[in-house]
């Protein structure tokens, strides 16, 4: 998608005053940049001291060992999957291809090139996901396991013909700070994973290439930080591979300044991205997953490097760690809440690893569980690493002595009920500082699951650039679990990482509980006049789950969408739904009475405009079932939905 002027107007609006100057400053030193590239300073006798504890390999979990392996094979056959498209030509990369449109990136100066243009870039994500180099760590971790040199080799020719590649400041892979973080993350725990191949110091701190494109990273990182309006995820990613290279490659004059410059931004951008219950700000759950990895892995390199870390840093990482524990259903998995790009901070662990799993064991290793944390069954490889570089600290605060079940700051409330019922009711602010890059239009949208089987389904994201119908669709109010009025979202969007109305919601009632009747309720000025109220109760003895909608003010049309998890089979007449799907090989179903004044009809699969999808993941969506009332709010009656689970 290029970037029109009424856009840069939109999101110039959206700027504060020092934001703007700041912006200016970064555009003067781009232009300065264009023709000033300097050499990386000469470095002599750089050792790599930041290695893993004697022991630590041989705690991996011999299954986790096995699936690492079974990846690492896979990449050394040069197959991969990115974002719903496999490849198979890893073997030997072309760094700008993307395989997607069948494009490949321009060259030339890096921030000359139009990334968001699809049309003359391809999709950038298939372009950058491959140089984030996680599947290097991967390779580089299958080495440290099993010792076989062909690991160590593969990665050693894909840095080398990267950095041969993507000269600094040359091309796509230089224009995102995220990226750049990311990537120097990936580079330390790599040259940790190799530390006994021979090659190891000779492909890094005895390698000129290398030193230089580290060097160029770290510099870039510390001129170009993500600002005001933006400092989201991508501020977290940017000073967690700043911390991380400066601790572990502080091979350089500017290494002390720009690690504690760097050490600062995490400890003041945790604390600005989160919530003082623990969830993230965004409200984007995979996000918040994928800030809690970097946070951690940051900790990991100043721990060994012997850096202090402020006891806020710990504090923050604690609490989003209880906050997951706190919100995960049945098995483990967490809300489907806001954008979801499969983007994470360190890979190490093969397929099949459950990614929340991983994180809970991390934090029980490095904070301890807490009684009321739900089981964790599962291995990973990436925990013991962790765990073996960060230094185990008493946590400075109370924590939860109870399973939390409403997050007020971020108006998160989780309803259970018996029979593994997860109901997730959505009262908070639209999204994050000013631009609400990761937001959804989905106030007062409800998310149920029965044994972790989406029944009333979040449809999650499928995509960020190149396809506006598709992203408008997925982030919009009819794609929730809501009420639309009108035709219109809750919240005006100005493009696609930009809103320029934020919907207002406020949580009149939170009493969420185990047994007997939980309650919800909330509203949302979105639409005024009008206000939206939503009033939700999961009674437990009848298993049921009642949920009412109120429109109070002039005639409206009404759209009442909820979509049906891709497992769900749905048979509606007139205006009840008999849902039924299998887990675990048991059949099992449930009754959806829907409101009788509105006029209901199925949808599954719609492609003009998109109506009844699924995306489990960036990049993949799948039809599933979407049942839309139409009708009209008079503020006479409110609408009521009842889903009674059966058995």
């Amino acid at each position: 998608m290029t970037m029109t002027p009424a856009w840069y107007l939109r999101r110039l609006s959206r700027m504060g005053p020092r934001e703007v100057g700041g912006r200016v400053g970064d555009a003067v030193r781009r232009r300065r940049w264009r023709s000033a590239r300097p050499d990386c300073p000469s470095v002599t006798g750089a050792r790599f001291t930041a290695v893993l504890p004697a022991g630590t390999i041989a705690a991996v979990p011999p299954d986790a060992a096995k699936r690492l392996i079974a990846e690492a094979d896979r990449l050394m056959a040069g197959h991969a999957e990115y974002f719903g498209v496999d490849r198979d030509d890893l073997v030997d990369p072309d760094w700008w291809y993307d395989p997607k449109t069948g494009r490949r990136a321009p060259e030339g100066y890096a921030f000359d090139v139009p990334y968001r243009d699809e049309d003359a870039v391809g999709d950038i994500k298939q372009i950058w996901e491959p140089s984030r180099h996680q599947y290097l760590t991967q390779l580089a971790a299958a080495y440290a396991i099993t010792g076989d040199e062909r690991y160590a080799e593969r990665v050693a020719e894909h840095l080398r013909s990267w950095w041969t590649a993507n000269a600094p400041l040359r091309g796509v892979h230089w224009t995102s700070g995220i990226e750049l973080g990311i990537r120097l993350l990936s580079w330390v725990w790599i040259r940790r994973l190799l530390d006994g191949w021979p090659g190891a110091a000779g492909l890094f701190e005895g390698n000129p290439v290398a030193l230089n494109q580290i060097w160029h990273h770290q510099r870039w990182l510390a001129a170009f930080p993500s600002r005001g309006s933006s400092a989201n995820n991508h501020v977290i990613a940017e000073a967690a591979g700043q911390l991380a290279a400066a601790c572990a490659f502080g091979w350089f004059p500017a290494s002390a300044r720009w690690r504690a410059d760097a050490l600062r931004s995490l400890e003041r951008q945790l604390r600005g991205n989160t919530f003082a219950s623990g969830l993230n700000r965004e409200l984007a759950t995979e996000y918040h997953g994928l800030v809690l990895e970097l946070g951690l892995a940051a900790v990991a390199e100043a721990d060994a490097a012997g850096v202090p870390v402020p006891a806020t840093v710990r504090l923050v990482l604690l609490r989003m760690t209880d906050a997951l524990a706190a919100v995960v259903d049945s098995r483990l998995r967490p809300p489907r809440q806001g954008d979801a790009d499969d983007g994470h901070g360190l890979v190490v662990d093969g397929a099949g690893t459950d990614r929340w799993a991983s994180l809970l064991a991390t934090g029980d290793a490095v904070f301890g569980r807490l009684a009321w944390w739900p089981a964790v069954t599962g291995t990973d490889v990436r925990t013991p690493l962790l765990a073996a570089l960060i230094e185990p600290t008493e946590p400075p605060v109370t924590r939860p002595p109870s399973r939390p079940a409403h997050f007020a700051d971020a108006g998160l409330t989780i309803l259970r009920g018996p029979g593994e019922i997860w109901c997730r009711c959505d009262g908070g602010p639209h999204g994050f500082l000013s631009i609400a890059a990761h937001a959804h239009a989905d106030a007062l949208s409800v998310e149920v699951r029965h044994d972790g089987v989406d029944v009333l389904a979040d449809p999650g994201t499928y995509c960020y650039h190149g396809q506006p119908e598709w992203r408008q669709y997925f982030r919009s109010t009819l794609g929730h679990n809501t009420l639309r009025l009108d035709g219109g979202d809750q919240s005006l969007s100005g493009g696609p990482f930009l809103w320029t109305r934020h919907a207002r919601s406020r949580v009149l009632v939170a009493e969420p509980s185990d047994e007997g009747v939980a309650r919800w309720c909330a509203e949302h000025d979105g639409y005024q006049p009008s206000v939206h109220r939503r009033r939700v109760e999961l009674t437990a003895a009848d298993r049921e789950l009642r949920v009412v909608d109120e429109v109070r003010g002039p005639r409206r049309e009404v759209h009442l969408a909820f979509h049906l998890g891709p497992a769900i089979a749905a048979d509606l007449v007139a205006s009840r739904a008999v849902l039924t799907w299998t887990r675990d090989g048991e059949d099992r179903s449930a009754v959806l009475d829907l409101p009788g004044q509105l006029s209901w009809r199925a949808h599954r699969g719609a492609t003009e405009p998109p109506l009844g999808w699924y995306s489990a993941g960036f990049g993949r969506k799948e039809p599933s079932t979407t049942l839309v009332g139409t009708g009209f709010a008079d503020g006479a009656r409110g609408f009521t939905t009842v889903l009674r689970f059966r058995g």
